[in-house]
């Protein structure tokens, strides 16, 4: 399985160069230093404390991938990234890239197939995120923000599907 996450990994580095080409939309220009400053509890800093954490600055042009990441809980390992992708799939988002990522990240990790049912099966229940601007709320209440999109149920079972696959490398919860 090692070596099939490798390849997984490889193919999203080589993929990201290619796609951000084609990408138009504007980089945010803002780092992980000043996402720290933002307001106690606001998404700004916790989008900070995310990418802090995992020693990332955000890639511009697809900064909301990112915001994605800290509004799931989910990690940064190759099966999180994939059930991030089914999360927003089931959501609504539809790109050539996302289908592409399912796509591969089924054929080449089925060992994942109920983790990544479960995340869509979640992100088809949740109110629609996936076309906000994120930039403009960064300095929205964290916790508030992310009411609107899940119930409390559904980030119960964000929770428990995390942990019973892997520990979530961002624990919004945990970070003060």
């Amino acid at each position: 399985m090692k070596l099939r996450k490798k390849i997984i990994e490889k193919l999203f580095e080589w993929s990201q160069k290619f796609y951000l080409k084609f990408k138009r939309k504007e980089p945010w220009g803002i780092g992980t230093k000043e996402l720290l400053k933002f307001p106690m509890n606001s998404f700004g800093q916790h989008l900070g404390n995310f990418l802090n954490k995992n020693g990332f600055e955000l890639i511009g042009k697809v900064e909301r991938h990112d915001a994605y990441h800290v509004l799931s809980g989910f990690g940064t390992n190759v099966e999180d990234e994939i059930a991030l992708q089914y999360l927003c799939y089931g959501n609504g988002k539809r790109t050539p890239y996302l289908t592409g990522v399912l796509l591969l990240g089924t054929i080449i990790l089925p060992d994942y197939a109920p983790y990544y049912y479960r995340s869509y099966l979640i992100g088809k229940q949740a109110n629609s995120f996936h076309h906000f601007d994120f930039k403009k709320l960064l300095f929205t209440d964290f916790d508030s923000f992310r009411k609107v999109i899940f119930s409390e149920i559904q980030l119960l079972k964000l929770q428990q599907l995390q942990f019973e696959y892997n520990k979530p490398q961002y624990n919004p919860q945990t970070i003060n």
